[in-house]
């Protein structure tokens, strides 16, 4: 029997159990909607309604794959994303998904084909790791789409992604460390390598320190930023990823030296800057103060590795 919502549409029990929605959009087409239950099925009448209304072309179930993600990300979930993470999802987008399904109709693709778009990432030499964002990426964009009621299922969930590997962790010994801290091309980076051996701070929490993080009568050090570079923007900070990894960490004997010859270092290199010094407060910054970058830092690492005939870790 077909029951009229408050000025949304009329609302029918199918034969099959599931309730139906029949609409007229803003743009005067019709359309109906799909729910297990008539609540289900009026959310989905109104997100529906509410995007055409903004005029947004997410209602078609003919437009093209590549169109339906690009909005997507645009419109869903960008706001919701790290910045670093929006840069990650549209990168696998422009390069891995839009070249391959792109023109494909979003009614029409299958799990076939996602499985086919695996196995032509695998065998053009992409990591399982990397195959598996990208599934993640299809298999939300996708989601969306089922919950809009412009495709019945979503085909990712019948697609099997490659299995990511164990690795064995590779860690430096005591011993290695020291050669590591001998080999050190300069004050900053013995400061740096040895807070990272201390605490297990990953790269980003490290060049985000500042020195009003660390009380050193209580020997403890607060991470609450993290540094990451972002396109057109530069290096920023910003929060950890989760909460639990904004945390205090104990600090040693070993640690404390470090940070306190790393201070007395910093303050000669912002005497000789003069005017020029970026004062941010950075515990691990270049020579005028401002924020390292995490790819010299990476790569000054490796360097140092193999000057002290260390492995590559």
């Amino acid at each position: 029997m077909a029951k009229r919502g408050n000025g949304d549409g009329t609302y029918l029990k199918r034969a099959d159990g599931r309730w139906e929605a029949k609409l007229t959009l803003p743009n005067g087409n019709r359309k109906s909607v799909y729910g297990r239950t008539r609540q289900e099925t009026k959310s989905r009448a109104d997100e529906l309604m509410k995007r055409s209304a903004q005029g947004l072309d997410v209602l078609s179930r003919d437009q093209t794959f590549g169109t339906y993600i690009g909005q997507w990300l645009t419109d869903v979930v960008g706001p919701a994303l790290r910045p670093t993470t929006y840069e990650s999802y549209e990168l696998i987008i422009r390069n891995r998904i839009t070249p391959n399904l792109g023109k494909v109709k979003l009614s029409a693709v299958t799990p076939q084909q996602l499985q086919a778009l695996y196995k032509k990432l695998a065998d053009n030499g992409l990591a399982p790791a990397t195959i598996v964002r990208t599934h993640a990426v299809l298999h939300g964009a996708l989601k969306q789409a089922m919950l809009w009621n412009l495709i019945p299922r979503n085909p990712a969930d019948a697609v099997r992604p490659p299995a990511i590997p164990r690795a064995e962790m590779k860690v430096l010994d005591r011993d290695q460390v020291n050669k590591l801290l001998e080999a050190a091309p300069d004050e900053t980076s013995f400061a740096l390598y040895s807070l990272a051996a201390m605490t297990g701070l990953r790269r980003g929490e490290l060049l985000g320190l500042k020195w009003v993080d660390v009380n050193f009568e209580r020997a403890q050090l607060t991470v609450q930023r993290t540094a990451h570079r972002i396109k057109g923007r530069g290096v920023v900070m910003g929060e950890p990823k989760t909460n639990a990894g904004r945390r205090s960490v104990r600090l040693g004997s070993t640690a404390l030296a470090a940070l306190r010859r790393q201070r007395a270092y910093q303050l000669q290199q912002r005497l000789s800057a003069g005017p020029a010094w970026d004062d941010q407060g950075l515990i691990f910054a270049n020579t005028v103060g401002s924020p390292l970058e995490a790819s010299r830092v990476t790569r000054k690492f490796q360097d140092t590795l193999y000057r002290a005939s260390l492995p590559k870790i």
